[in-house]
């Protein structure tokens, strides 16, 4: 029997015995929230569909329900309840849901890894192809100068023949005027 202390008004404390009662298995309420929780660890998972993971943890849920509600059909036919075996039956379930949910964990964190190695491949790759795009453009702009030096050139060459032209009919014209003068 378990003690149990009230207060009553006039705050003095008087002691109430209550009888144990046996564990109970969980709400519906509280299945369904922590099915939540682990369907949401398990959403990053990428080897499994959600779907499957879902169907394999709603079977171990009912097969854990099913081997519990067989145990206590039984264990009331006897009239005594074995809570330790029901006990040491739940604790190796969380056990192995704990182990599931720690390579949950794993496989989440090795597929955070690869996301993040695949985005910053895709940064570089982005980088290459602007790094590229710069390049054909400077080359371009370069391309465009050597043409245009190279008229330049051209327009040099006519220039300084021209200009030859001009010193050699300056120099005949220069001694033609000399014997004139003389």
């Amino acid at each position: 029997m378990a003690t149990l202390y009230s207060r009553n008004k006039d705050l003095s404390r008087s002691r109430k015995m209550q009888p144990e009662t046996p564990p109970c298995s969980p709400s519906p309420t509280s299945k369904t929230f922590r099915h939540d929780r682990l369907s949401r660890l398990d959403s990053g998972s990428s080897s499994e569909s959600y779907g499957d993971r879902l169907l394999s943890r709603t079977s171990s849920y009912t097969r854990r329900e099913n081997r519990l509600a067989s145990l206590s059909k039984l264990d009331q036919d006897d009239g005594t309840k074995n809570y330790k075996k029901l006990y040491e039956e739940a604790l190796a379930e969380n056990e192995k849901l704990k182990a599931k949910l720690q390579e949950a964990q794993l496989e989440f964190t090795e597929v955070k890894t690869q996301l993040e190695k695949a985005t910053q491949k895709q940064e570089r790759i982005s980088d290459k192809s602007s790094m590229l795009e710069m390049e054909k453009r400077e080359k371009r702009a370069l391309e465009r100068k050597v043409s245009e030096m190279e008229e330049e050139l051209k327009v040099l060459t006519e220039l300084k023949s021209d200009n030859q032209r001009l010193k050699d009919e300056n120099g005949a014209l220069i001694r033609v005027i000399s014997k004139l003068s003389k």
